[in-house]
């Protein structure tokens, strides 16, 4: 260290003043940096040690904290272990003592869970909501039920079956058809039924309250028969399901919906279904009415009319032909029946065809309602049935709308054609006759 102060000390004048004016001055110039720099080296030194007493301080400080941490610390951890033998011995003391109350504890736990399942869409929440609250304690409970929570338990059922059996009136909130909620009177038919007025209600678990059913089941009127002061006994309809049937009515949907499932093939498949029924009633109306004129003129042979096929055709000869025409009065009855077929087979040819086309446009329906469920598929890919639905709809109406229609258009056309042939059949059975009379009577003149 002196050294390094000697050093500094020869080099510090040359830095100073490096041109001084005398030796003398030089000298003292060093002497004077020279005492200057032993001042502030002795400053320094006074400080250091200043903060080496502090540092040694404050290092005994924390020795003397850390020992009283550890002292804490070996404290708590000789009370964590006591504590963890007596909790270990507690708990050896608590199995001891409960025995077959852990079993019941896990019987109790199971029974309320299957019983909350069961529970969770009964109508029976309505009129007693708290229950389900009870249920979700006790099957999420880890204590040992108390012997109230079982008495509660107990209760609970017991009210439930006593509730099942009986019908009951109280409020509760109920949705309209126009989407108003109102707290309403109801009945309640144990856990299957609900009605309110004149309406059968559909119970809404999420939403704890009731909902008028869209689409009514039948037997409505017997809702007031029922819910009237009465000693008797009176009918209801009951859903034995509590509630699945009536919901399933909701989804159901009705024939006209069935219709405007099958598109614009199905509307057309439907009107070419009622030109071909009208077409065959009028047919069988105008056939039926010329049948009996026909056959009011069978009755009177000698008094021949003109407003039946069976009048023309015999007025063709007359009532006394002459014999030198005989020979020429079956080419003029053939002509004169042929001239009345059109007119009894008119009509019959386009009923047919309506009766051939109507499945042909219900499997173009079929064709057209699967491309439009493989387009849905390849948008939307399979994970959704309901995206597909309109489609298989479309496909499967349509041809039984083409089948429903073909079936009984098959059936009247038959039946026009039968009814037309045995005209036909009749005026040259009559003709026949007719020409065999006269030629009789010609035949017994010459003998």
């Amino acid at each position: 260290m002196k050294r390094i102060l000697m050093v500094l000390t020869l080099c510090s004048p040359v830095l100073v003043n490096a041109q001084p004016a005398d030796l003398d001055a030089l000298l003292r110039d060093i002497q004077q940096v020279r005492s200057t720099e032993q001042a502030a080296m002795r400053e320094r030194e006074a400080q250091f040690v200043a903060e080496r007493d502090q540092q040694q301080r404050r290092l005994g400080e924390a020795e003397q904290a850390l020992a009283q941490v550890q002292a804490e610390a070996d404290r708590l951890q000789a009370e964590f272990d006591r504590q963890a033998a007596a909790l270990e011995a507690g708990e050896a003391e608590l199995a001891q003592r409960s025995g077959n109350l852990g079993e019941l504890f896990g019987v109790v736990r199971q029974a309320a869970g299957d019983t909350r399942s069961q529970w969770q869409d009964s109508l029976l929440n309505m009129q007693f909501p708290q229950r389900t609250e009870m249920l979700d304690q006790l099957a999420e409970s880890r204590r040992i039920p108390t012997v109230q929570a079982l008495e509660t338990f107990w209760f609970a059922l017991q009210q439930d079956m006593t509730a099942s059996g009986k019908v009951a009136r109280f409020d509760a909130p109920v949705v309209g058809v126009d989407g108003e909620q109102r707290d309403l009177p109801v009945v309640r038919v144990g856990p299957f039924t609900a009605v309110q007025d004149q309406d059968y209600l559909i119970y809404q678990a999420d939403a704890g309250r009731l909902l008028v059913a869209d689409r009514q089941p039948q037997g409505r009127g017997l809702i007031d028969d029922f819910t009237a002061p009465r000693e008797g006994l009176a009918d209801l309809r009951v859903d034995p399901t509590r509630g699945n049937v009536l919901q399933q009515l909701q989804q159901t949907p009705s024939l006209l919906e069935r219709v405007h499932q099958g598109g614009l093939v199905g509307y057309v498949i439907l009107a070419l279904g009622a030109l071909g029924l009208l077409l065959a009633l009028w047919r069988l109306a105008w056939l039926q009415r010329t049948s009996g004129r026909v056959d009011r003129q069978v009755d009177d042979l000698d008094n021949l009319k003109r407003d039946n096929p069976l009048g023309r055709v015999l007025g063709v000869i007359g009532s006394h032909p002459r014999l030198e025409q005989l020979d020429t009065l079956e080419l003029k009855l053939d002509e004169a029946i042929l001239k009345e077929t059109p007119a009894l087979e008119r009509w019959q040819g386009l009923i047919k065809l309506l009766a051939a086309v109507a499945p042909l446009l219900g499997l173009l329906g079929t064709v057209t309602g699967m491309i439009a469920t493989f387009q849905a598929i390849t948008l939307f890919g399979t994970g959704d049935p309901k995206l597909m639905a309109g489609g298989i709809s479309q496909a499967l109406v349509t041809t039984v709308l083409g089948l429903v229609v073909a079936i009984p258009l098959l059936f009247m056309h038959g039946l026009v054609a039968a009814r037309s042939k045995a005209l036909i059949q009749l005026l040259e059975q009559q003709s026949a006759g007719l020409i065999a009379l006269h030629l009789g009577g010609e035949e017994k003149r010459d003998a």
